[in-house]
């Protein structure tokens, strides 16, 4: 199985959750309204850098959504060389395996490489430790194996802000003891509760 950063952040904020989640199967339903403004946005960021005619899907954005895709275009991030989009990656770290899907993956001609991340909600806090920040930089530095440099970049669209992290050695091994950490306690069913669970939306399931 491939534990996807949403896995492993699910069971760092409550085992007792991923339990719920992912090995009894629990299903809540969704608002799939709260996603529409990110999907169109990754589509046409998507056929955007593959060089695609996007102009009658702009037509379609409302104000909001121009604006962050406009914001989006003006990077400088989306001139530099494309190696993919919306690509799903995994690499092997021990013996667990993790992985999820890239956004945009680009270059610049000194070999440098920028792991690019759209929001249009908020940049994470801990943006420096969560598992999407680590799966990817990790998972991207065993696919390109020699690079000048190696960053993570949230690029937050809400309020057009920008947090890049990079992958240095000392990060790198940092990076991978968590994840075995974490995957080790997956392994070996550790799904204690946590304390604090009042607006969790599995409370309900919880024994």
């Amino acid at each position: 199985m491939i534990l996807s950063p949403h896995m492993l952040e699910t069971y760092e904020k409550c085992p007792q959750m991923y339990y719920l989640k992912y090995v009894k199967n629990f299903s809540l339903p969704q608002k799939p309204f709260l996603f529409e403004t990110g999907e169109k946005i990754h589509a046409l960021a998507n056929y955007f850098l593959n060089n695609e005619n996007i102009s009658k899907m702009e037509k379609t954005l409302n104000a909001r959504e121009k604006e962050y895709f406009e914001y989006l275009k003006s990077s400088k991030y989306f001139d530099f060389d494309v190696i993919s989009t919306e690509y799903n990656l995994s690499c092997k770290i021990d013996k667990y395996w993790v992985g999820g899907r890239l956004d945009a993956l680009v270059k610049t001609q000194d070999n440098s490489y920028f792991i690019l991340d759209y929001k249009t909600g908020e940049i994470p806090e801990n943006a420096e430790t969560c598992f999407q920040t680590i799966v990817y930089l990790l998972a991207v530095d065993k696919f390109i194996k020699e690079y000048k440099s190696l960053k993570f970049v949230y690029l937050g669209l809400k309020n057009k802000t920008e947090k890049i992290i990079e992958l240095t050695p000392q990060t790198k091994k940092s990076f991978e003891e968590k994840v075995i950490k974490t995957c080790k306690k997956i392994e070996l069913n550790v799904f204690e509760k946590r304390e604090n669970c009042d607006t969790c939306e599995y409370k309900n399931f919880c024994n």
